[in-house]
């Protein structure tokens, strides 16, 4: 497989990314073993090929704070939702693997939303299509068509939130555009 190259400024980011995780599993920030974590990231990101992070080159942080404080809202919610499932419900629950396509097809939008989905309590993220840009979600208590709207509907937020906060312009766009027919129906 031939790879066509990737210029500096774009790999910088995995670049930087690879030698912090080299520290943190060394609990070890000195500079000499940074230095070594950088030879071996440059080495590691030469001899295999790593998909290129395409990052859009904004971040709204007022739109961050917001939806880190509703996730941790969520991350709440959702433990009290799954100890009284547990204590309570015990093996009655019945659960459900949902696909949930998504708008965007950027890696970096897919894995952020397939975190954030992951971090709260009851779900899991268990396949991705990246062709169709399709998550596959485990979630507990989901016994009607409606629980499974629910979910899709709040995948489907929080990406919206991630493309809010950090899209791109193209897929900030879409989504206000998406947006704007169900504002025009309601004023009618």
């Amino acid at each position: 497989m031939s790879r066509k190259p990737i210029s500096f400024k774009t790999e910088l980011p995995l670049l930087v990314w690879l030698v912090i995780v080299w520290g943190a599993l060394w609990q070890d920030f000195s500079p000499g073993n940074l230095l070594f974590g950088a030879l071996i990231a440059i080495l590691v990101a030469k001899l295999f090929y790593l998909p290129p992070v395409e990052l859009s080159g904004r971040f709204n942080i007022l739109r961050a704070i917001p939806f880190a404080l509703g996730f941790l809202a969520k991350v709440a919610a959702a433990s009290y939702q799954v100890m009284y499932l547990a204590v309570l419900s015990g093996p009655k629950v019945r659960n459900a693997v949902v696909a949930v396509p998504l708008r965007s097809h950027s890696d970096l939008m897919v894995t952020a939303t397939g975190h954030v989905i992951s971090l709260i309590p009851g779900s899991l993220v268990v396949e991705v299509d990246r062709s169709t840009s399709t998550l596959y979600i485990h979630a507990l208590n989901v016994t009607t068509p409606a629980d499974i709207a629910r979910i899709r509907r709040e995948v489907q937020d929080i990406e919206a939130g991630l493309i809010r906060i950090m899209g791109t312009r193209a897929e900030l766009d879409a989504l206000r555009a998406e947006d704007r027919p169900a504002t025009e129906g309601a004023a009618l």
